[in-house]
């Protein structure tokens, strides 16, 4: 599996062969929104609901935020639960948590319910970019330089834009005030360490997802400050804002997974997205197909590998399991609380879907790029079975990640 960031010539080179450029409406994205279709407000994210809503505001809830906060001496017995883990998987969320708690007084948690904002000011004039396609450019390999896996780029689109933030003092929404002409969208990738969403379900595949969310608040915040710098508007944004999902498919990032995820050729599942709203002119990447809807038609990986069975296997339906799900959006959609109400359970979150989904592969290797290429072919059947057989995905004593355990 692959580790981590990888090598970034030989990803670039994996693109190249294998997504194919497709028409940027809805169905080629994985889902087809319909004329009943209503705008998301973060009060009803399940994280937003597990503070205030009794149906996800638990006592194991209370718990498991808690775990996050403080050390854990013996929580539990069980192999990839004990205080090494939960120390590590807590250091990984340590900067990322420095931004959220900074202006916890002020109704502020920079990055999870509001935009970062440790930014300086920016030049009083646009510097000239060139074209779009220049501007694109350059800001692409800034981004790379300053850690970001992938970065594709977006027009700006309001059906993705919370109607609402949630604010955790009031228990309620407060104004999503994102400024006017910011109409360009620059998103992120981080790939999650694999080695460590081998072990999942464990605290220490947590570590991968802590470490995603630190690396990409650093990421963000250096490409925002440089776009201030030349003189434009740039608002760095993580689960803050709008939804990231659709950005992602619709900056070329990847496609839509059963799991309700993004898939991309360079890491599989096994990334999280940041964004940045910006007014700088840049060139819009397109959506790309690369097989991934054929292949979760034929399989049911993470929906019968998901413990609290918040993946359906069947189908993209415009089926809502609660409130937290959109309304009007004809898509493969998860149980939220369900999948919340099991971490809770673990106190850690989970990513057994990440682990086992046959896409999340190291492609830094000749054979997996070889099996890319036939997931994406008319004999992706046998590509399934050959992932099946190979015991790809299974999971990893947490014990071995350590060394000398």
């Amino acid at each position: 599996m692959h580790t981590g960031r990888g090598d970034a010539a030989q990803r670039a080179k994996t693109r190249a062969r294998i997504p194919v450029a497709v028409d940027a409406s809805d169905a080629s994205c994985g889902f087809c929104v319909g004329p009943d279709f209503e705008r998301f407000s973060q009060v009803d994210d399940v994280f937003s609901r597990s503070r205030y809503d009794p149906d996800v505001h638990t006592d194991k809830a209370e718990t498991f935020y808690a775990t996050y906060r403080r050390p854990l001496a013996d929580w539990r017995a069980a192999k990839g639960y004990q205080q090494n883990d939960y120390a590590f998987r807590n250091a990984t969320w340590h900067v990322a948590d420095v931004f959220a708690e900074m202006y916890e007084n002020d109704d502020r948690r920079d990055g999870f319910l509001d935009p970062l904002s440790m930014l300086r000011d920016g030049a009083a004039e646009q510097v000239d970019l060139g074209l779009p396609e220049q501007a694109a450019a350059r800001i692409k390999h800034a981004a790379h330089a300053a850690g970001a896996d992938l970065v594709g780029i977006a027009a700006y689109d309001d059906r993705w834009t919370y109607t609402e933030r949630f604010s955790v003092q009031a228990g309620g929404p407060k104004p999503n005030d994102l400024p006017d002409g910011l109409d360009q969208v620059i998103v992120i990738g981080q790939a999650m360490d694999s080695t460590l969403i081998e072990t999942a379900p464990s605290a220490l595949s947590g570590a991968a997802t802590g470490m995603g969310y630190s690396q990409d608040a650093v990421v963000l915040l250096t490409v925002a400050q440089y776009l201030r710098n030349l003189g434009y508007r740039a608002v760095p944004s993580m689960n803050d804002t709008a939804l990231a999902v659709p950005y992602a498919i619709q900056a070329g990032l990847g496609e839509y997974g059963k799991h309700g995820l993004v898939i991309t050729p360079e890491f599989g599942t096994s990334v999280r997205f940041g964004k940045i709203f910006t007014d700088a002119p840049l060139a819009h990447d397109r959506p790309i197909s690369f097989g991934v809807r054929e292949m979760c038609e034929i399989c049911n990986a993470c929906s019968k590998g998901c413990p609290s069975k918040a993946i359906p296997d069947g189908p993209p339906t415009t089926e809502r399991h609660n409130r937290s799900n959109l309304v009007g959006v004809k898509k493969w959609t998860i149980d939220g609380e369900r999948c919340f109400a099991y971490w809770t359970r673990i106190n850690s979150d989970c990513s057994i879907c990440v682990r086992v989904c046959p896409f999340t592969r190291d492609y830094t290797r000749r054979r997996n790029r070889a099996w890319l290429r036939l997931a994406g072919s008319r004999l992706r059947r046998l590509a399934l079975s050959l992932d099946r057989r190979e015991g790809r995905g299974a999971r990893r004593q947490s014990d071995e990640w350590w060394p000398n355990a």
